[in-house]
Protein backbone atom coordinates (compact mmCIF):
# COMPACT_ATOMS: atom_id res chain seq x y z
CA UNK A 1 0.00 0.00 0.00
CA UNK A 2 1.33 3.25 -0.74
CA UNK A 3 1.65 5.71 2.18
CA UNK A 4 2.89 9.17 3.45
CA UNK A 5 4.25 10.30 6.13
CA UNK A 6 3.24 13.52 7.92
CA UNK A 7 5.29 14.93 10.65
CA UNK A 8 4.28 18.06 12.28
CA UNK A 9 5.79 20.43 15.39
CA UNK A 10 3.87 23.69 15.88
CA UNK A 11 7.48 26.16 16.75
CA UNK A 12 10.58 26.47 14.67
CA UNK A 13 12.64 25.68 18.15
CA UNK A 14 15.57 23.93 18.14
CA UNK A 15 13.78 20.87 19.98
CA UNK A 16 11.40 20.84 17.75
CA UNK A 17 13.63 20.29 15.15
CA UNK A 18 15.00 17.26 16.75
CA UNK A 19 11.17 15.95 16.81
CA UNK A 20 10.41 16.04 13.44
CA UNK A 21 13.84 14.09 12.79
CA UNK A 22 12.25 11.65 15.65
CA UNK A 23 9.04 10.99 13.63
CA UNK A 24 10.55 10.49 10.70
CA UNK A 25 12.57 7.81 11.78
CA UNK A 26 9.59 6.27 13.32
CA UNK A 27 7.61 6.36 11.03
CA UNK A 28 9.58 5.21 8.68
CA UNK A 29 10.50 2.07 10.68
CA UNK A 30 6.64 1.77 11.37
CA UNK A 31 6.20 1.77 7.14
CA UNK A 32 8.86 -1.15 7.40
CA UNK A 33 7.40 -2.92 9.72
CA UNK A 34 3.76 -2.58 7.72
CA UNK A 35 5.59 -2.91 4.62
CA UNK A 36 4.12 0.23 2.74
CA UNK A 37 5.39 1.78 0.34
CA UNK A 38 5.78 5.41 1.05
CA UNK A 39 5.42 7.79 -1.46
CA UNK A 40 6.16 10.87 0.21
CA UNK A 41 7.17 12.67 3.49
CA UNK A 42 5.68 15.67 4.60
CA UNK A 43 7.14 17.66 7.28
CA UNK A 44 5.44 21.08 8.74
CA UNK A 45 5.96 23.57 11.48
CA UNK A 46 2.46 24.85 11.95
CA UNK A 47 -0.10 25.10 15.19
CA UNK A 48 -2.40 22.12 14.95
CA UNK A 49 -5.72 24.18 15.81
CA UNK A 50 -4.86 25.27 12.17
CA UNK A 51 -6.56 24.04 9.44
CA UNK A 52 -4.95 26.18 6.88
CA UNK A 53 -1.63 24.82 6.41
CA UNK A 54 0.40 24.32 3.60
CA UNK A 55 1.84 20.47 4.62
CA UNK A 56 -1.66 19.32 5.46
CA UNK A 57 -3.14 20.56 2.11
CA UNK A 58 0.03 18.77 0.10
CA UNK A 59 -0.86 15.45 2.19
CA UNK A 60 -4.61 16.18 0.71
CA UNK A 61 -2.93 16.62 -2.84
CA UNK A 62 -0.84 13.82 -2.31
CA UNK A 63 -3.81 11.31 -1.55
CA UNK A 64 -5.48 12.71 -4.57
CA UNK A 65 -2.77 12.50 -6.95
CA UNK A 66 -0.59 9.55 -6.28
CA UNK A 67 -3.00 7.44 -4.77
CA UNK A 68 -1.48 7.73 -0.87
CA UNK A 69 -4.21 4.97 0.71
CA UNK A 70 -2.27 5.12 4.18
CA UNK A 71 -1.39 8.27 6.60
CA UNK A 72 1.37 8.18 9.08
CA UNK A 73 1.80 9.84 11.74
CA UNK A 74 2.95 9.66 15.46
CA UNK A 75 -0.28 10.36 17.14
CA UNK A 76 -3.53 11.61 15.99
CA UNK A 77 -2.44 15.26 17.64
CA UNK A 78 0.17 15.63 14.59
CA UNK A 79 -2.91 15.67 12.47
CA UNK A 80 -4.39 18.67 14.25
CA UNK A 81 -6.22 19.56 17.10
CA UNK A 82 -9.84 20.55 18.09
CA UNK A 83 -12.07 21.09 15.16
CA UNK A 84 -9.31 21.31 12.73
CA UNK A 85 -8.80 17.46 13.73
CA UNK A 86 -12.31 16.24 13.30
CA UNK A 87 -12.07 18.05 9.79
CA UNK A 88 -9.20 16.60 8.69
CA UNK A 89 -10.39 13.01 9.71
CA UNK A 90 -13.33 13.15 7.91
CA UNK A 91 -12.03 14.17 4.91
CA UNK A 92 -9.53 11.16 4.76
CA UNK A 93 -12.43 9.17 5.90
CA UNK A 94 -14.30 10.68 2.47
CA UNK A 95 -11.28 9.73 0.59
CA UNK A 96 -10.70 5.88 1.96
CA UNK A 97 -7.50 6.41 3.28
CA UNK A 98 -6.22 4.82 6.44
CA UNK A 99 -4.50 6.14 9.23
CA UNK A 100 -2.19 4.76 11.16
CA UNK A 101 0.22 6.27 14.63
CA UNK A 102 3.23 5.30 15.67
CA UNK A 103 1.49 5.45 19.55
CA UNK A 104 -1.01 2.66 18.09
CA UNK A 105 1.59 0.61 16.73
CA UNK A 106 -1.07 0.17 13.70
CA UNK A 107 -4.42 1.80 12.69
CA UNK A 108 -5.49 4.66 14.65
CA UNK A 109 -7.79 4.54 17.37
CA UNK A 110 -10.44 7.04 17.59
CA UNK A 111 -12.02 8.20 20.90
CA UNK A 112 -15.73 7.03 21.27
CA UNK A 113 -16.47 10.98 21.08
CA UNK A 114 -14.42 11.64 18.15
CA UNK A 115 -16.31 8.65 16.16
CA UNK A 116 -19.89 9.67 17.45
CA UNK A 117 -18.83 13.49 15.65
CA UNK A 118 -17.73 11.90 12.77
CA UNK A 119 -21.24 9.86 12.09
CA UNK A 120 -22.83 12.85 12.59
CA UNK A 121 -21.12 14.69 10.05
CA UNK A 122 -21.36 12.27 7.75
CA UNK A 123 -25.44 11.95 8.10
CA UNK A 124 -25.91 15.32 8.30
CA UNK A 125 -23.33 15.33 4.77
CA UNK A 126 -25.81 12.84 3.19
CA UNK A 127 -29.34 14.63 3.99
CA UNK A 128 -27.27 17.68 2.25
CA UNK A 129 -26.57 15.85 -0.55
CA UNK A 130 -30.54 14.42 -0.86
CA UNK A 131 -31.30 18.42 -0.03
CA UNK A 132 -29.07 19.67 -3.37
CA UNK A 133 -30.66 17.02 -5.80
CA UNK A 134 -33.90 17.38 -4.95
CA UNK A 135 -33.37 21.25 -5.45
CA UNK A 136 -31.76 20.52 -8.75
CA UNK A 137 -34.67 18.32 -9.75
CA UNK A 138 -37.00 21.41 -8.69
CA UNK A 139 -35.25 23.58 -10.90
CA UNK A 140 -34.82 21.44 -13.95
CA UNK A 141 -38.91 20.84 -13.33
CA UNK A 142 -39.25 24.69 -13.00
CA UNK A 143 -37.02 25.09 -16.62
CA UNK A 144 -38.87 22.70 -18.29
CA UNK A 145 -42.44 23.85 -17.53
CA UNK A 146 -41.05 27.50 -18.54
CA UNK A 147 -39.80 26.07 -21.94
CA UNK A 148 -35.96 25.27 -21.36
CA UNK A 149 -35.02 22.64 -23.88
CA UNK A 150 -31.81 21.31 -23.19
CA UNK A 151 -31.62 18.75 -25.64
CA UNK A 152 -30.62 21.50 -28.30
CA UNK A 153 -28.18 23.88 -26.13
CA UNK A 154 -26.54 20.37 -25.23
CA UNK A 155 -26.30 19.28 -29.36
CA UNK A 156 -24.89 23.44 -29.81
CA UNK A 157 -21.96 22.90 -26.69
CA UNK A 158 -20.74 19.55 -28.62
CA UNK A 159 -20.76 21.01 -31.77
CA UNK A 160 -18.66 24.20 -30.31
CA UNK A 161 -15.93 21.85 -29.08
CA UNK A 162 -12.51 22.86 -27.57
CA UNK A 163 -13.38 26.64 -25.85
CA UNK A 164 -11.79 27.87 -22.77
CA UNK A 165 -14.49 29.86 -22.43
CA UNK A 166 -17.49 27.86 -20.14
CA UNK A 167 -20.35 27.30 -22.51
CA UNK A 168 -23.25 28.38 -21.66
CA UNK A 169 -27.11 28.84 -23.13
CA UNK A 170 -27.30 32.75 -22.14
CA UNK A 171 -30.62 32.96 -23.57
CA UNK A 172 -32.15 30.35 -20.83
CA UNK A 173 -30.32 31.86 -17.97
CA UNK A 174 -32.26 35.19 -19.40
CA UNK A 175 -35.44 33.12 -19.50
CA UNK A 176 -35.66 31.35 -16.68
CA UNK A 177 -33.88 34.46 -14.77
CA UNK A 178 -37.79 36.24 -16.43
CA UNK A 179 -39.34 33.46 -14.93
CA UNK A 180 -37.89 34.12 -11.40
CA UNK A 181 -35.27 31.31 -10.77
CA UNK A 182 -32.49 32.51 -8.69
CA UNK A 183 -29.19 32.33 -9.67
CA UNK A 184 -28.70 29.41 -8.17
CA UNK A 185 -31.44 27.24 -9.05
CA UNK A 186 -30.68 28.07 -12.36
CA UNK A 187 -27.06 26.99 -11.75
CA UNK A 188 -28.18 23.88 -10.67
CA UNK A 189 -30.84 23.18 -13.09
CA UNK A 190 -27.91 23.69 -16.31
CA UNK A 191 -25.57 21.26 -13.78
CA UNK A 192 -28.47 18.74 -13.97
CA UNK A 193 -28.55 18.87 -17.75
CA UNK A 194 -24.74 18.74 -18.34
CA UNK A 195 -23.37 22.21 -18.02
CA UNK A 196 -20.37 22.24 -15.96
CA UNK A 197 -21.57 26.05 -14.41
CA UNK A 198 -21.59 27.30 -10.51
CA UNK A 199 -23.92 30.62 -9.35
CA UNK A 200 -21.07 32.77 -9.76
CA UNK A 201 -20.80 32.31 -13.66
CA UNK A 202 -24.11 31.97 -14.32
CA UNK A 203 -24.24 35.79 -12.21
CA UNK A 204 -21.91 36.81 -14.39
CA UNK A 205 -22.82 35.92 -17.60
CA UNK A 206 -26.23 37.31 -17.33
CA UNK A 207 -24.62 40.55 -16.18
CA UNK A 208 -22.20 40.49 -19.07
CA UNK A 209 -25.61 39.90 -21.23
CA UNK A 210 -27.67 42.34 -19.70
CA UNK A 211 -25.13 44.96 -19.83
CA UNK A 212 -24.10 44.56 -23.74
CA UNK A 213 -27.97 44.46 -24.19
CA UNK A 214 -27.81 48.12 -22.54
CA UNK A 215 -25.19 49.51 -24.81
CA UNK A 216 -26.61 48.46 -28.12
Amino acid sequence: MNAIIYTRVSTTKEAQETSLLRQKEELLALAEQHEFHVVKIIEEQASGYEIEREGILEVLDTIREEGGEVLLIQDETRLGRGNAKIALMHCLKKEGVLVYTHDHNGELQLSDADSMVLDIIGIVEEYQRKIHNLKIKRGMKRAVENGFRPELNLQNRQASGGRDKKEVPIEEIVRLRRNELTFAEIAATLRGFGYDVSKATVHRRYTEHMKQALDI
